[in-house]
């Protein structure tokens, strides 16, 4: 034992663990600011590339940084890359970050600093031979700049803080300074295809090893425990190694493995922020995802995220936004921009805001694919659906066109000849009319929503390293409940599992979790679990203990069927929740091409918008129940008349399970009676809808309303995702009757409005691809 308590103290102390708690918003810190800037590091480099300083430089940098505060920019963000500056060890070169911060502040605008440390210098090799990342085959990556050297080898760690804490030593002398992004779309490894290792996975050199048996010696504490949840025979943690292949007994390393991984993301974004503290006490930090980790696999390679995690250590976590990246035929549909910055702001709840990290500028380009131009709409659109969803920053990439690498000539927001574009002027109104409103803007936040849709990132890892099956599973039936919240109009939150497994041990602190109060998901009216395969009896705990307390909770087929050790259940649903639910699984068929649930009547909340007859469809499994309380009302059967949708009372609350994944189902193209279905959910759960739209339900080029509250009132956005003008009518709750003051906030025209019986109407047309805000107050 006392080998055991040394070894797993001498790992904590060499790699400094700490399971990040969320930072605050740095309200206290910073003056309350709205960055929107564009990336500009001085030159035409492209991003992380730095450009050399010459006698030109000055005079150059000079006229581009007053060219983007004529725009109506307030914010430059520049990039200091590892290799430029620091080309021998503990000599750096700051001589572009010190002018450049020079100049914009001659041109009145703010710096943000974007920090990259993915490129090393060569030294960082030589001095740390087995620093080098190593993929499961045994395969060294040697480091053509990218990728780097793995961090969790400690001379490699100890390099990488030293250069965010000095470039923090001298950033923060400068009066324009406002912030910090640590990690631009963090993983493992970054901007490097190792093609030449089949399904490289990382990392695998000795610091990550070393650093996995310390996780694992926190989470089993002894070798015996190991070898009981893994079915092995160490004699030695030195023998404990990650899993390089499946077997047929058990896939609890693997399981280990990912969530491991998870954690070490998190905790190396912490190490991170606490390195540029040293150096910087009081600027905002934040960092930002390659789109949403809804999107991600944890069989991803290069290390996947979890948006939820990698928020916690910071003051804010932001996203790359690139919705025509190249592709035509891959833009993103406006669900996808939806999706993304909405599961982007649920990470950052507790944060008060999110960021934009990359808002694309011009048009994409990945070697010969090449996007759609992207538009002064397009811009309107994007930008302030963001700010809409609660941002609170907008990064724009870049100023200059790529001007090397594969993406050579794409995603520039003016010409690589300096020819100003008519969507950087367009681009720079929607600027301007931040800078004319921050108080505004950053005091006003989406309004609360009483619909949770909980993502759970364990699901995606059923049956281990050998089985990938619909990869998509997870992200399909999350995004199928999402997109009828989004078209409808109706605010909607995602939440972690792991604020399920909080509100089980009655812990409402920093887990990631979205609100305060006693149980840390009091808002919540209705929790929506999809695709609820794999679960831990924590997270089953606090789902009973929501639906006891009074809550309402849908869940799909086959619910708690795997523990987090990748171990089946013996009744499904598992871990206690057939109790809740009121059912156990009777029957279960695959059905690939989907599964029908056929309604049983429309004498209830749930399918009031139903008759008997209709089918609502499922995906996958279609699985039979067997009732285990009389009470429980049938709503669905499945061909052979077995109960396939039961509605069950269990404490205070009600909880409805569907067998199959009607989620997965409606994605991409909703049915008629999967929305008249979530309508009758609705209903079912009391939640109150604090507007409603004429264009409700509208599931092409949608018409898209997002309320805002404010100590002195509401934001109404209204943002047409289409090609034509929509005329829409919305019906807005208010707490008296009498006369409101509307303000369009980007027209800046004013006029008033008469609310009767607790309603506030207001007819609009919304241009194609155009946005109207409003700000309401009542007068006096």
């Amino acid at each position: 034992m006392y080998k055991f308590l040394t070894t797993a103290l001498a790992v904590l102390v060499l790699i400094n663990i700490t399971f990040a708690q969320d930072q605050p918003a740095t309200t206290d810190q910073n003056p309350a600011f709205f960055p929107i800037s564009v990336w500009y590091s001085g030159g035409k480099a492209r991003a992380p590339m730095m450009t050399e300083v010459t006698p030109q430089s000055r005079e150059e940098w000079r006229r581009d940084l007053q060219q983007i505060k004529q725009l109506g920019f307030n914010t430059v963000r520049t990039w200091v890359e590892w290799a430029h500056t620091e080309p021998r060890a503990g000599e750096y070169r700051f001589d572009n970050l010190k002018l450049l911060m020079e100049l914009a502040e001659e041109a009145g605008l703010r710096v943000f600093i974007q920090m990259y440390a993915d490129s090393a210098p060569d030294w960082v090799g030589e001095q740390n031979p087995d620093g080098h990342f190593v993929a499961q085959s045994g395969a060294i990556i040697p480091s053509q700049a990218a990728p780097g050297f793995c961090t969790d080898h400690s001379g490699v760690r100890e390099a990488v803080l030293n250069f965010y804490t000095e470039t923090a030593k001298v950033a923060s002398q400068y009066a324009s300074f406002y912030g910090w992004d640590l990690w631009s779309e963090p993983h493992i490894i970054n901007w490097a295809s190792i093609d030449y290792v089949p399904d490289a996975q990382f990392c695998f050199c000795p610091g990550t090893m070393h650093r996995f048996r310390g996780w694992l010696q926190q989470k089993y504490g002894s070798l015996d425990e190991l070898n009981r949840a893994w079915y092995r025979n160490f004699t030695e943690w030195s023998n404990v190694e990650p899993p390089r292949f499946s077997t047929i007994l058990s896939y609890t390393d693997f399981i280990d493995w990912k969530m491991f991984i998870y954690r070490k993301l998190e905790e190396d974004m912490a190490m991170r922020y606490d390195a540029v503290r040293k150096g910087d006490p009081f600027n905002v930090i934040t960092a930002h995802a390659v789109g949403a980790s809804l999107f991600q696999s944890p069989y991803l390679g290069a290390g996947a995220t979890d948006d939820f995690l990698m928020a916690r250590p910071l003051d804010h976590y932001g996203v790359s936004l690139y919705p025509k990246h190249n592709h035509p035929d891959r833009h993103w549909s406006p669900t996808t921009v939806r999706v993304v910055m909405d599961f982007i702001r649920s990470a950052n709840i507790r944060k008060g805001g999110w960021y934009v990290g990359e808002l694309q500028a011009g048009p994409g380009t990945i070697g010969l694919l090449q996007g759609d131009p992207v538009t002064p709409g397009d811009h309107r659109v994007w930008a302030w659906s963001a700010i809409a969803k609660g941002a609170k920053a907008i990064n724009i990439y870049a100023y200059y066109p790529m001007s090397s690498g594969y993406e050579s000539g794409g995603y520039g927001l003016i010409g690589l000849d300096g020819t100003i574009t008519e969507r950087a002027r367009r681009a720079g109104e929607i600027a301007a009319t931040v800078n004319r409103n921050q108080e505004l803007f950053l005091e006003s936040h989406p309004a609360r929503a009483q619909v949770a849709i909980v993502y759970n990132p364990l699901s995606q890892m059923v049956g281990g390293l050998q089985r990938r099956d619909y990869p998509g599973a997870m992200t399909s039936s999350l995004i199928g409940y999402y997109r009828y919240f989004a078209d409808m109009n109706i605010p909607v939150d995602f939440i972690h599992r792991e604020d399920l497994e909080a509100l089980a041990i009655g812990y409402s602190g920093d887990t990631g979790g979205q609100n305060s109060g006693s149980s840390g998901l009091d808002q919540y009216s209705l929790v929506i679990a999809p695709w609820p395969v794999m679960f831990t009896q924590q997270a089953a705990d606090g789902l009973k203990r929501f639906v006891e307390a009074g809550g309402y909770a849908l869940s799909e087929a086959r619910l708690a069927w795997n523990d987090d050790r990748g171990y089946a259940a013996d009744v499904i649903p598992g871990m206690g929740l057939s109790e809740v639910f009121g059912v156990r699984e009777r029957e279960l068929r695959m059905r690939e091409g989907g599964a029908d649930l056929r309604i049983t009547g429309s004498d209830h909340p749930v399918t009031l918008g139903l008759k008997e007859g209709d089918k609502l469809r499922g995906s996958l499994y279609a699985q039979t129940f067997e009732l285990l309380r009389t009470d429980s009302r049938v709503l669905a059967e499945w061909k052979d008349g077995h109960p396939v949708m039961v509605e069950s009372a269990f404490g205070n609350g009600r909880t409805l399970i569907a067998g199959s994944h009607p989620g997965w189902a409606a994605h991409p193209e909703p049915s008629a009676e999967f929305f008249a279905w979530m309508n009758g959910i609705m209903h079912w759960a009391g939640i109150e809808r604090p507007f409603t739209t004429s264009l409700d339900g509208i599931q092409q080029a949608p018409v898209e309303v997002r309320l805002q509250e404010n100590p002195a009132g509401q934001l109404l956005y209204v943002i047409n995702h289409g090609q034509e003008p929509r005329d829409v009518t919305i019906v807005l709750r208010v707490d008296a009757d009498g006369m409101y003051s509307l303000r369009d906030v980007i027209a800046n025209r004013r006029f008033t409005l008469t609310a009767q019986d607790g309603r506030l109407e207001i007819t609009s047309t919304a241009g194609r691809r155009d946005v109207i805000i409003y700000e309401i107050s009542a007068t006096d």
